[in-house]
């Protein structure tokens, strides 16, 4: 008998901590992967628009797009989350719209280029 308990006891030790092992990796895990599901929206990021300094910025952030003055200016999203300019690609912006801000600040009374076709 002592020895069918022995049996029993080890056997619920080992479910015991392969269930507790089994939940702590799942606990560990759950925010690794909803952080890599793609977020669901109802409906796209609505068009910003606005004038400043005199000049006209549009951010469309479904498409990643941003004009100023109706010129499309280049913008990179960074690992961080953060975004950069083709006009000052040395510092770091927390929106689309601040680069393009800083765009403006950078470009003064000068226009962007217009974008160069591509070879292909």
């Amino acid at each position: 008998m002592h020895a069918s308990a022995t049996r029993t006891r080890r056997a619920f030790l080992r479910a015991a901590f392969g269930a507790a092992a089994l939940a702590g990796t799942a606990a560990a895990l759950t925010p690794v992967l909803r952080a890599r599901r793609p977020r669901q929206t109802l409906s796209p990021a609505p068009l910003t628009e606005e004038t400043y300094r005199g000049r006209h910025i549009s951010v469309d952030p479904a498409r990643a797009a941003v004009h100023i003055d109706g010129r499309p200016l280049h913008v990179m999203r960074r690992a961080d989350g953060s975004y950069l300019s083709a006009v000052n690609h040395f510092q770091s912006y927390d929106t689309p719209l601040e680069a393009a801000r800083a765009a403006v600040d950078e470009l003064g009374t000068t226009q962007l280029a217009l974008a160069a076709p591509h070879h292909g």
